[in-house]
């Protein structure tokens, strides 16, 4: 039975859950390396929508001496035949898994199973999808396949032959290079495919469908030509074109950054429309959601736009940083997703605005991984156990995992850092490795010794950084002392001091001009202090520039000091942050209770507005006020209407102050629709960014200002922004602009998306009231994870409408989990997190959330995926 801790005397007090069921846990410390080997596998498909046959050859080799079976996992499989060296041979089922009896050392295992694509609405193996069969296979899909030892560290070279309906399935495609094709009697035709790499079972990738393909070439730095395509429904080429520009972008970029040229000849990208995760990295043939390939100017906003090529680049770079090396168990996850997303990042940054998209990248770690290290769910970037790995696809695995490996290239720095990816690369070549295995080739290959940053893949929480600087004026001197501390996590009561490096400079209060330059500092201490010579004039403290580390700073700040910084500071991060801070507290006092001095903010901002020295995309970042969630992550007890009445105080009084500034901002000409240049880019951020300011002041006025810039607008990044503002407000051209979206654009899906999330996101009243007549709505389905995510995930984010006094939001997701989980618990258990800081809030809230969670672990048949997720989040 669990224990459900109660909270302390400033939030609910709760009493216990009832028991729930106990699914195992897989522990990091138990593994142990593969029994048996399989060189070689050779696959042949049957394939139809209702019904594929599934015939597999294994060459399976005994690791090691030892006398135990050989175990292959499966999934909703039966075998049909099973056979040892071409003779049927004695096995047994144990649960889910065949365990088969091979008495040498080598042996070739035959089995046949048959499988149901249409059926399979968990989209894990193979499944069906608009009269199309695809796959995903990671973490653990392809043991809904075929029988296997489905474990990364198993890696084979694969032979696929596929034969089909050719008028159902006129492409067929797998990973590594087609080898032959022909035709077949009754009107059907075949394929086969040959990969020469090894590779691990969750990279197995298979299509057939009837698509056509935007293809071009790439020529490597060696000089090979690679075949590229974009396989999509005929009606979705022209939307295409930036995917592909965004390819050969990428290709190009790891070649000149990281040295590493494409291994084959061809490479394909096909465009999924039922899927659940964003894209997937199968070797040679990536299978993408639909919603990172398709672009055009009219249905795709700039931030589709940047997300396709970073999803795009991100694939592309796993060819090395997770297919040719990839990960010895799932406990490694963030050895290729950490690493590929710093990448991913990098790439980015280098095609568009480096500080913009520093920007980015903090806030979505703030927004996801920081609450999810506060709070129940928080583990390792590294975990030490799971129940179910595809809830170990989290920011803190991904997104703080990419902010070690920063930290470590920081520390580094550029030649160094190569140097050690370099030899990483060589050394594990064709193997399955390990966080410690990276960390080691960078020493190795850098000369510098990164032992306490491994501390960062073990040990969980966002370590907070006390800053305070002294000045001593008549020894022209400053000293900065810093502390660090991290909160206790689940199953990691005491924490050891962390590597922490912090960029940190000093700026001249009266100059503004930089009197300490930029150092590098480590702190690696409880206690730490470092002095500063020769400063001239009173110093701002400057830390933490371009966040070099995922940390909280609070520095101790003089009145006015972050005013200047916002207008002075000489790197654009520090400069955000410092309007954020400003920004956060006035809104913390707002939120608990004090008097709003909202002046600083309105003057930062409006200086901000009318400087001619930064970009409108900076601005446009600048101006933007920090969340509700964000707002509640810094608050010690979370009520939901005071944060939200803060944020609208503030918004209010920035939009009464500033209306000239920013009715020119809104009404500004620049930024043409096809016009994908970071500045254009930048303009029109601007220009709904301060259409919802302006709303928060005038709204009557705002509504007229969001319905012209609907109406007129030649791009989905201006008419979105318009409706966004127009779904919170009450006025005459809210429902006519949502009515006239969805009449042009019901028949594209990933349209329609944004049509259910922009009302899922509005800051009304009544919201909770829209999201469940929109769950009844005849184009909604629980079936495509896309719509899904688009209703019950986006209301889930929405801070104020989500936790509605009532509770009839937890209602709504927790009811709309437990249907979801019937269906695919991948996508269900994405949705629990939204409750997991439940013991935060005031306590009628806190004990809605409970029960919403105990109604959720109570239900029968409850899938691990769900159960993992609300049962650590009621322990």
């Amino acid at each position: 039975m669990l224990d459900v801790r109660t909270t302390t005397s400033d939030a609910a007090v709760v009493p216990d859950a009832p028991p729930v069921p106990a699914h195992a846990a897989i522990r990091r410390e138990d593994y142990r390396p593969p029994d048996w080997r399989v060189p070689e596998i050779h696959l042949d498909f049957d394939l139809g929508i209702d019904r594929t046959r599934v015939r597999a050859t294994l060459e399976v080799e005994r690791n090691g001496p030892h006398d135990r079976p050989l175990r292959l996992d499966g999934d909703e499989l039966a075998p049909l035949r099973v056979a040892v060296d071409g003779q049927d041979a004695a096995w047994r089922m144990d649960g889910p898994a065949l365990v088969i009896e091979v008495s040498g050392d080598r042996a070739m295992v035959e089995t046949d199973v048959e499988i149901a694509p249409s059926a399979n609405t968990k989209l894990t193996g193979l499944y069906a999808s608009n009269g199309m069969l695809c796959t995903q296979c990671e973490a653990e899909g392809f043991r809904r396949i075929t029988f296997f030892p489905d474990r990364p560290d198993v890696l084979s070279r694969y032979r696929v032959r596929m034969e089909g309906d050719a008028n159902a399935f006129p492409v067929l495609l797998s990973n590594g290079n087609r080898i032959a094709q022909g035709e077949a009697a009754g009107g059907r035709h075949w394929a086969e495919w040959e990969d020469p790499f090894p590779k691990p079972s969750y990279l197995f990738a298979l299509v057939a469908g009837d698509l056509q393909a935007n293809r071009d070439r790439f020529t490597t730095m060696s000089g090979r030509k690679v075949e590229l395509a974009i396989w999509v429904r005929e009606a979705d080429l022209p939307k295409t074109s930036h995917a592909m520009d965004s390819l050969k972008l990428a290709m190009a970029w790891d070649e000149q950054v990281y040295g590493r040229e494409y291994d084959l000849d061809l490479f394909n990208i096909v465009a999924v429309g039922d899927f659940n995760m964003g894209a997937m990295e199968n070797k040679s043939l990536n299978i993408f959601n639909s919603a990172f390939v398709l672009a055009d100017q009219d249905t795709a906003t700039d931030a589709d736009f940047d997300n396709i090529s970073r999803v795009v680049g991100h694939e592309y770079f796993h060819n090395w940083s997770g297919d040719r090396v990839t990960c010895r168990d799932w406990f490694q996850l963030s050895l290729k997703e950490g690493f590929t997303v710093f990448r991913d990042q990098s790439f980015s940054a280098d095609i568009g605005s480096p500080p913009v998209k520093r920007i980015e990248d903090v806030r979505v770690l703030r927004a996801a991984q920081f609450p999810e290290d506060a709070g129940p769910l928080a583990h390792a970037v590294r975990p030490d156990s799971y129940i179910e790995i595809g809830n170990f696809y989290t920011a803190t695995v991904y997104n703080k995992g990419a902010e070690v490996i920063r930290m470590m290239a920081t520390v580094l720095g550029r030649d160094k850092f190569r140097a050690g990816t370099d030899l990483y690369f060589s050394r594990h070549d064709g193997e399955a490795a390990t966080c410690d295995d990276f960390v080691k080739a960078l020493e190795d290959g850098s000369g510098v010794d990164l032992t306490t940053f491994k501390i960062w893949y073990s040990q969980a929480g966002t370590p907070k950084v006390t800053a305070r600087l002294e000045h001593d004026a008549d020894a022209m001197t400053a000293t900065l002392h810093l502390e660090q501390h991290i909160d206790p996590t689940p199953g990691q009561p005491v924490k050891q001091p962390m590597p922490i490096p912090l960029k940190t400079a000093l700026i001249g209060d009266a100059s503004g001009a930089e009197i300490a330059p930029e150092q590098l500092i480590i702190l690696d201490q409880p206690r730490q202090s470092v002095r500063f010579d020769n400063v001239t004039e009173t110093p701002l403290l400057s830390i933490n520039r371009g966040f070099s580390a995922p940390i909280i700073v609070q520095a101790n700040r003089r009145p006015g000091e972050l005013e200047r910084l916002a207008w002075a500071d000489s790197d654009p991060f520090a400069r955000y942050e410092a309007m954020q801070d400003l920004m956060m507290t006035a809104l913390l006092a707002g939120a608990q209770g004090s008097a709003m001095d909202a002046e600083p903010v309105v003057a930062a901002v409006g200086a901000t507005l009318q400087s001619n020295a930064l970009d409108p995309a900076f601005k446009a970042e600048a101006i933007l006020l920090p969340s509700e969630t964000l707002i509640a992550e810094r608050v010690q007890v979370v009520d939901p209407d005071a944060i939200h009445a803060a944020r609208e105080q503030l918004r209010t009084a920035i939009g009464s102050s500033l209306r000239d500034a920013l009715s020119t901002a809104q009404r500004s000409d620049d930024g043409s629709g096809d016009d994908l240049s970071p500045g254009a880019k930048g303009v029109r951020r601007l220009r709904s960014i301060a259409l919802g300011l302006l709303a928060a002041a005038t709204p009557d006025e705002a509504a007229s200002l969001a319905k012209a810039q609907f109406d007129r607008a030649d791009n989905m990044t201006d008419r979105q922004g318009a409706l966004m503002t127009l779904v919170s407000l009450d006025a005459p051209e809210r429902q006519g602009a949502l009515d006239a979206f969805y009449e042009r654009f019901h028949n594209d899906s990933l349209v329609l998306d944004k049509w259910f999330a922009l009302q899922a996101a509005a800051q009304r009243a009544d919201t909770v009231d829209r999201v469940a007549e929109l769950a009844r709505h005849p184009d909604f389905t629980m079936t495509n994870p896309n719509r899904l995510r688009s209703l019950a995930g986006q209301f889930a984010g929405n801070h104020w409408a989500f936790h509605h006094p009532s509770g009839r939001g937890y209602d709504f997701v927790a009811d709309m989990i437990l249907a979801a989980d019937a269906i695919n618990p991948q996508a269900a258990a994405r949705l629990v997190p939204a409750f997991g800081r439940w013991r935060r809030f005031e306590p009628s809230r806190a004990e809605l959330m409970r029960r919403a969670l105990e109604k959720i672990v109570a239900k029968p048949g409850l899938s691990k995926d769900v159960f993992e997720q609300a049962s650590k989040s009621l322990a």
